[in-house]
């Protein structure tokens, strides 16, 4: 397997540099040249390991209690991020970690800017938050549907210029630098599907019964947009990674791999943040001991 630099060069777009979606890969499976069977196998027992790894960052992010981590997840619908999220972050403390999904919004978050519903949803220090899907649908699902901009109503909002557009990703990107200025990581993940590979998913939905209540046919009509939702995204990519906050195209065919990508680039997202446990001063340590003592007291 590739070392974890590597994987982070290969993944992440870097700031200033544009990347073009058709050059990247939607499968990649870590090796030179490996069997399917072996791929899995490997993939699955590394997830383990991170898995392992990532709860343990966790752990000592709780307990530092000084950064959050803000995990945003935003891909093509069925590239995998419910199934990506519960298996990287299966060995995680549950009370220092909370998902939320963003749907079609409400006429209350209508009637706010459209960061505010994302913003009451912000992880506390101490904690991960992960948004499945987020404000960046207002810059993909709203682009190749700008009759939605209408239900805003923003004054003098004309989805046609591209002013508006530069404007928006210039919002994010200060909102963003605002969250880490004040102790909040960003990483960002698109979980880069292929066309081809979403089809099949569909169709699996579709043949298995209990699948059948993730299919919509709304899914499928969404596909006729592919290549507008990809110029979306290359163009959400291309303007907000930046330092503080990057984006990571993973290649998502192959959801084992892809669940091992990001469950490596959160952990070692979270260890750079060089945090330490809290040290107790003399007096708490004091007291440490001397609460020792009196537990070992109840025996004699």
């Amino acid at each position: 397997m590739l070392k974890m630099s590597d994987v982070i060069d290969m993944c992440r777009v870097p700031e200033g540099k544009k990347i073009r979606l058709k050059d990247l890969h939607t499968s990649w499976d870590g090796t030179a040249s490996v069997t399917e069977s072996k791929r899995r196998h490997e993939a699955k027992h590394l997830l383990q390991e991170d898995v392992h790894h990532l709860a343990a960052a966790q752990e000592l992010l709780y307990a530092a209690h000084t950064w959050s981590v803000l995990v945003i997840f935003q891909a093509m619908d069925a590239a995998g991020k419910d199934g990506t999220i519960s298996h990287v972050m299966s060995g995680v403390n549950p009370q220092g970690c909370e998902v939320f999904s963003f749907k079609q919004p409400s006429a209350e978050e209508l009637n706010h800017n459209f960061l505010w519903r994302c913003s009451k949803a912000l992880p506390e220090r101490g904690r991960i938050g992960i948004f499945n899907r987020s404000y960046y649908e207002e810059v993909l699902i709203v682009k190749v549907h700008p009759d939605l901009l209408a239900n805003q109503r923003i004054p003098g909002a004309n989805p046609g210029k591209r002013s508006f557009w530069k404007g928006r990703y210039k919002d994010i990107n200060q909102f963003e630098r605002h969250l880490v200025r004040n102790g909040t990581q960003i990483v960002k993940f698109f979980l880069n599907v292929s066309k081809d590979e979403q089809k099949q998913r569909f169709i699996a939905r579709v043949d298995d019964p209990a699948k059948n209540w993730k299919f919509s046919t709304a899914d499928v009509a969404e596909r006729a947009h592919w290549d507008d939702y990809m110029s979306a995204y290359e163009e959400m990519l291309n303007s907000t990674s930046t330092k503080y906050a990057p984006w990571y195209v993973i290649p998502a065919d192959q959801k084992p791999t892809a669940h091992l990508l990001v469950a490596q680039i959160l952990s070692n997202t979270i260890q750079k943040l060089g945090l330490k446990f809290p040290e107790l001063t003399p007096s708490q340590h004091e007291a440490l001991v001397e609460s020792k003592a009196k537990l070992e007291a109840e025996g004699a």
